[in-house]
């Protein structure tokens, strides 16, 4: 069952922040971080969520109201059962119709292989790294798209 992919609810608040902890363990983002970034829908976030009943994955944009302006993917996540299912790619394909004719930023884990090869099918391209920049040194990967006018 293909997922409906929809703007988040506040209802959907305390499933993001599980669903975030699950993903991230002790990188999510906290129950306040959470509630900051759904004040912030009217301004400059767009939240979007998959939903099949649950919510079964997010991707979170900060999409500034100037558009020359670059956004930046913020978050994405897909619950461990539902991964390799397409969700990811539904989520992207969603959030990216949001960019129409901006450029946008995200920042990935290098050893993050599955993130890296999602984000290149979609084509973002490595544009810089920032070495040792996680915890044991792992490398953050700057990854770019524009879209194609």
């Amino acid at each position: 069952m293909r997922p409906a992919i929809r703007a988040a609810r506040a209802e959907d608040l305390t499933a993001l922040a599980a669903l975030d902890s699950l993903c991230f363990g002790s990188e999510a983002w906290s129950t306040v971080a959470w509630t900051t970034e759904f004040e912030r829908l009217s301004e400059d976030r767009v939240i979007l969520v998959a939903d099949v009943g649950d919510v079964v994955g997010y991707v979170v944009l900060l999409v500034p109201p100037v558009s020359l302006d670059v956004v930046e993917l913020l978050r994405i996540a897909v619950t461990p059962a539902e991964r390799r299912t397409g969700i990811a790619g539904q989520l992207m394909t969603a959030a990216l119709s949001k960019c129409a004719g901006r450029t946008v930023l995200l920042e990935v884990a290098a050893g993050n292989d599955a993130a890296v090869a999602l984000y290149g099918a979609f084509g973002f391209e490595e544009i810089s790294r920032r070495r040792g920049y996680y915890a044991g040194g792992e490398d953050a990967v700057i990854m770019r798209w524009r879209e194609e006018l």
